[in-house]
This record gives C-alpha cells, structure tokens and sequence, in this order.
C-alpha cells in the first residue's frame, strides 16, 4: 500500500554519499514523453506507440536506455514486444533485452544533441496498468506504476532521477472517460465506437507519478484555485458519496501549502477513484484513491489521505528525490506536513494526536527492527523502498528540526527550498545546507544521527530542589543499550502553584549522563521534561 494510514557547509562537514542500485546516466535526459495507447474491451493488449525526445548532454554517447519489461515465458507471455523504433522516418537498431531497450543512435551524440525516437510495441502489462473489472463489475483501466512499474506498460527512464513532461493520448471504446496527468486538450469520437482522448502535462515529473484512469465516471469540476480546476473523478454509481467525499479540503490544502511553502506547479488537481490502489497514489495532478475510499460520510481517516496526497504535490512530486535511498525527502514530509495542515485547520489537539500516533508506530517498528535507518544505503530491492518508519520516523524527524532551529526559521527554510528546487531534484544534502543557511546552525550531527544512523532516545532522571540554596538540580541518563547516542536540545517545563503555563528553561543534553542546576525564586511545583512535545524519546523522569 502507497500510503500507510496512520497518521553544507559541504566542505566543512562529512557528505553522506548513497545511491540505489538504477543505472543512472546523468548525461542525458529526456525532456518529453508521448504516449499513444490503443485499448479494447475484447482483449488486454495494448497497441503502443511512444515518442521519446531526450537531450543528449555530452558528446560520444552512442546509446539511449529505456525501460521496458520483455514479454517473457516467466510472466506467462505478458510484457512488452516492440515493432520497430525509428526516428526521422529511419529505422533505427535497438535491442530489447533484460527489460530494458537499448537504442542505438545513427552516430555518437554531440554535446546538447537533442533527438526524437518512436516506440513501437504491444503487449499485454504483468502489472503497471491494471485491466480489471472493479467492485460494481465493470472494467476498468488503472495506472499503479509506484516504485518502478510503469516500465511494465511504458517506455520510459523509469527513475526518479530523471523529470520529463508527458502527454497521453489514448483511443478507447467511447464509453469510456480517460483522465491523465495535466489539461485535456482533445477529446473526439471516431468511427467504430472509439473515441480519442488526449491529456497533456508541461510541467517534468518522474515517470511514477504518470497516470491513467479509464472508466465509465462521475465527473464533478469542483471549483478553481488560483484559476486552476479541481475534479472530481469517481465512478458513477457512487456519484452522490464520492462528490459529497472529495468535495471539500482539497482546495483550503492548495491555499494553505501554497501560502507556507510555494506555488502550486500544475495545471488542475483531481481527485480519482480507483481500483489499482489500496490507499492513495500521488501522481501529479491528478490523484488516485482505493475504490473503498468513496463512502459518503467524510470520515477522517480518508481525509487525511487526501491530505497526505495534497502535500506530495509539493513534496516527492514538484521537489523530488534523486534517489531512491532518499525517500524521506518525498514521504517524511508529506506526513509531516499532513500534520502541519491538520493543526491549522482543525487545532493543536489534533496534530498532538497525529504526532503521538505516529510515536506509537514508530516505538513499534524500533522493536522489531532495531537497526533501521531512515536514509537508504544502496538500496536493492524496491520492496524495501518504503516502510511506516520513513512516514512516521522521518516526520518526527522533521517536527524535531523545527524544534532545533525554530518554527520562523524552519518555514523560511522551507520556502527556500522549495523555490530553489521546485520542479526538479534534491538531495538530503541539499535540504541540509538550506536549513543551515537560513538558521545559522551546524546541523550535520542533527541529520546524522536522526537519518543516517538506527538507534531510539531513551532518558531515565529525575529533579530535585534545594531550598537553601534555590536550586533546581536535573540529572537525566542518556539509557539506550543498541548503541546510538543522541545530542539535543532539551526544554524543561518548570511548574509553580496555581500557575498553568510552564516556566521554560533549555539546556542541552549532549552526554550520555548529564547534570542540570537552574537558579529558581521559589519551589516548584512539579518538573516536566519536554512540555512542548519536540522530542521523539522514551523518558523515565521523576
């Protein structure tokens, strides 16, 4: 499941340099993808046709890599056969192997080239494209292209890595509705029962945030933000439910990450169901939903996805990942920032309840997998690219470096970012140094022991006052046994009589034994460590 429901001073400091496994080629980089797709009712196998222009950067380059899954014996005869492949009415000789296309080019590429190749392949997808009938019985044609399925259905440099435009023109039998990334500009019926639909994105994004839904729909233009449409897409015997369903928050999300962060990059935002999604999928501009989660009474835990889905359109979608091992940058935030929303929209008692769900799954997690970290090393197995540690974990993680260099300083740093890396690629490295700038801070212990490292915060202490003397003595044991060893800043909230608000001192607890004393007017009445909530910990303070 997508979505799991709960909710550098570079040369002054170690670089963390990891990568997952994709054979990436920086050196050249597509700049769109057309898509023509012939669908039908009799059978699952689709006529393609696709046209990749790509900008070679170097010279000497005599080959373009794609993806594409080969019709094998394994996947009993489904995957992809291609045709042909030409380019300027020239074939062109490739070889289609190891699911990967390798285009030969007519003669090495010089510096800045840029070339059109047309793909010319039918098969029926193992996976990526979903051609089934849903939960009313009718059939349907659905995308499910996270992590790296699309290659089952379509040519492409199926890697966050690489960020291109795309257009999806699709012909299909004309009872049909096809919604896709970006504005439709064409929408015709054709002799025999068909009917030609084609949408176009102008905005790059990484190939698994393409997206097709074909279906007999209920479509619902909801209202406009910033001049933008926001849709509805459901299926039509649930109409009523599933209008009544998307018909509110999208647009107060838009507002509400548009005035924090940035601009909203694309062109509409919809909201799909689906049957290729058991959660929420967050493909850009136009967003898939489980076929359960339509049911009418605007429930919260369903919201909460939209939510979740909405901050992607900034996060993973608008700034993305280079790498797969750096997935945090995509869903840590997002569920960070789910809760962010959450506590504007609906108050601070529901984004505390966010947070200590979230401290819940994560203390969870810690205890079966010790040794898990949030950032990646090479990872290997795209099954492992996600776990609830990188929501949950990395979202903390987030909420403690607002703690660490202040709620002003953090979302001036967020806009930073995002303006700097919107609509391209970033790296932890980069987040980093842009968080440092704007704080004035050395945050690379911070990033490293919270991202790079395993372990959990466990304090054990306790307080003690000194009527002679006025003082105030903590001492709080840093007790964790797997190894790990935190420095952080800590608030004490100091309590008098009568009083309901904390005195707040904050010291930092940068030892594994550390020994506090504050000078205080009177004896308080009560000592409470971290009364604010900014630190992911297990404490045992008396």
């Amino acid at each position: 499941m997508k979505y799991l429901i709960s909710f550098l001073l570079i040369a002054a400091f170690p670089v963390f340099v990891f990568a997952d496994l994709y054979p990436k080629n920086p050196n050249i980089d597509v700049i769109n993808y057309i898509f023509k797709l012939e669908l039908s009712d009799s059978t699952d196998e689709i006529i393609g046709e696709a046209t990749v222009d790509v900008r070679f950067m170097t010279a000497g380059i005599s080959e373009l890599r794609l993806d594409l899954i080969n019709a094998t014996k394994d996947l009993n005869g489904k995957g992809m056969n291609i045709s042909r492949i030409m380019s300027d009415d020239k074939a062109i000789e490739y070889r289609h192997e190891n699911n990967a296309v390798f285009i030969k080019l007519l003669a090495p590429s010089k510096a800045n080239q840029r070339e059109k190749y047309t793909i010319y392949y039918k098969g029926i997808p193992a996976t990526g494209l979903k051609i089934a009938n849903n939960k009313y019985g009718d059939r349907t044609f659905f995308s499910d292209n996270w992590a790296d399925k699309g290659r089952n259905w379509l040519p492409t440099v199926d890697h966050p890595s690489d960020k291109a435009m795309c257009e999806f023109i699709v012909t299909a039998p004309n009872h049909y509705q096809v919604v896709s990334n970006g504005l439709k500009i064409e929408e015709t019926d054709l002799p025999g029962g068909k009917r030609l639909t084609h949408w176009k994105q102008s905005v790059p994004i990484a190939s698994w945030l393409y997206v097709l839904g074909v279906a007999r729909f209920a479509v619902q233009y909801v209202d406009q933000f910033e001049g933008k449409s926001i849709q509805t897409w459901v299926y039509y015997q649930d109409r009523d439910k599933g209008f009544y369903d998307f018909g509110y928050v999208t647009k107060e999300a838009l507002a509400f990450y548009s005035d924090k962060v940035g601009p909203f990059s694309y062109e509409k935002l919809a909201n799909i169901q689906s049957n290729s999604v058991s959660g929420g999928m967050e493909a850009a501009s136009a967003i898939l939903y489980s076929e359960n989660s339509v049911i009418g009474d605007r429930n919260v835990r369903w919201r909460n996805v939209v939510i979740h889905e909405i901050a992607h359109q900034w996060f993973g979608n608008s700034v993305t990942e280079k790498d797969w091992d750096e997935i945090w940058l995509s869903e840590g935030f997002a569920t960070y920032f789910t809760l962010l929303f959450i506590e504007h929209q609906y108050g601070r008692d529901e984004f505390v309840a966010g947070l200590k769900s979230s401290k819940t799954s994560v203390d969870n997690f810690y205890a079966k997998n010790p040794k898990y970290r949030i950032v990646h090393d090479n990872l290997k197995d795209m099954n492992d690219v996600t776990t609830s540690q990188i929501y949950q974990k990395g979202s903390w993680t987030l909420h403690m470096l607002r703690g660490v260099v202040g709620t002003e300083n953090f979302w001036k740093g967020v806009k930073t970012y995002y303006a700097k890396y919107r609509d391209s690629h970033a790296t932890v490295a980069d987040f980093r140094r842009v968080m440092e700038e704007v704080s004035g801070k050395d945050l690379s212990v911070f990033f490293d022991q919270w991202l790079y490292k395993p372990g959990t915060l466990k304090y054990q202490g306790n307080w003690r006052f000194d009527e002679v003397k006025k003082e105030l003595t903590i001492k709080l044991d840093q007790v964790q046994t797997d190894g790990s060893f935190f420095k952080m800043p800590m608030e004490i909230g100091i309590y008098y009589a009568g009083q309901t608000k904390p005195q707040i001192e904050t010291v930092q607890a940068d030892a594994k034994s550390n020994v506090f004393t504050i000078k205080l007017s009177k004896e308080p009445e009560k000592v409470v460590l971290d009364p604010n909530m900014w630190i992911l910990m297990v404490a045992d303070f008396k």
